[in-house]
Parts: C-alpha cells; sequence; structure tokens
C-alpha cells in the first residue's frame, strides 16, 4: 500500500484522550495488550507525551487528518546504567491494521533513533499471539530474546507467552 498519505508527528497533550481511547479499544482484544480498557487512564498519557515533548520519541501517525497510529520509545529506567535502552510500544487505532502503518510509525522512530547515537537498545514485549506485530518487528530487524512463559493471564483463566524481542541500533548505524 502506498504510505505517501501518512504523516508523522509528536504527540501533543491535546491527543492523550485520543490516543487512551485507541489503546482502551485495542486492549479489548484479549492478548493485544497487557492493560485492560479500565486501566487505561487519559491523564497519564498526557503525562508521558509531556515527559517526552520536545525529545521526539511520541509520535503519532495522521491519514488525511485523522490520527490512525501512535509509538512511542519510553525510557526503560531512571537509572544511568539503562540510559542507553529504550522500551518501544506501538498501537496501530482498530480498523487501520494491514495497512502500512506500523512499518511507517517503526521507521520514523529509526529514523529517531540514528539521530540519537545514545539509544542503542530498543526492547518490546509482545504476546506470542500476536502474529502480525510480531512479523512487523522481525521485518524491522528486531530478533527474538526471550520467552516469558505464561506471563500474561487472561480473564477466562488462560495463559499467553509474553515474547521480548530486541533491537540493537549500533548495529543499524552507517
Amino acid at each position: 500500500m502506498n504510505n505517501s498519505n501518512v504523516t508523522i508527528r509528536s504527540a501533543c497533550i491535546s491527543d492523550a484522550p485520543l490516543l487512551c481511547a485507541a489503546e482502551r479499544e485495542t486492549a479489548r482484544v484479549p492478548g493485544h495488550l497487557v492493560s485492560l480498557p479500565q486501566e487505561l487512564h487519559e491523564d497519564a498519557f498526557a503525562r508521558k507525551i509531556a515527559e517526552h515533548a520536545g525529545i521526539g520519541s511520541y509520535i503519532v501517525a495522521e491519514r488525511d487528518g485523522v490520527v490512525v497510529g501512535h509509538a512511542v520509545l519510553d525510557f526503560a529506567g531512571p537509572q544511568a546504567a539503562l540510559a542507553h535502552v529504550r522500551t518501544l510500544t506501538i498501537v496501530v487505532h482498530s480498523g487501520r491494521t494491514g495497512q502500512g502503518i506500523g512499518t511507517v510509525l517503526m521507521n520514523a522512530l529509526f529514523d529517531w533513533v540514528r539521530a540519537n547515537p545514545s539509544v542503542e537498545r530498543v526492547e518490546l514485549r509482545v504476546r506470542e499471539t500476536n502474529a502480525a506485530a510480531i512479523h512487523l518487528y522481525k521485518k524491522c530487524g528486531f530478533a527474538e530474546e526471550a520467552r516469558f512463559r505464561r506471563r500474561l493471564k487472561l480473564a477466562d483463566g488462560k495463559y499467553l507467552d509474553d515474547i521480548g524481542m530486541t533491537f540493537f541500533a549500533a548495529e543499524s548505524r552507517p
């Protein structure tokens, strides 16, 4: 699909209600997100967006003026030993999957990573049942690093494994 009409911009605090609603919708599909819909709050989105303001690592994708996805490279922790690590969260909004939006978001984030040499490692966790996301991550250079067996327990009592995947940014720089 031609993604020339998808634009990327930094997230704004005014995006918080929309991004929260989109994640709530995604969380309704068992195993897509760790959080349950009721665990996601607009004020937490606003705080995270503010935390990343001016950094450029919290982005949204728009198509024809409509936000269709978002992603953030979050700090792995406050410790100096983790300053080189970011954790990835990416959400293609409901009804927009399979249109290449995830790839556009990933490419934009990788542009940001390449421009920020202090970021050397990007980590994520993905549910074993989310084949589309796993395919995207592998296509973008992530490799499976760990499997967390029975990490998530669903409402029906079933368990899902989480797959830890890693991208080493230094290996992608010229």
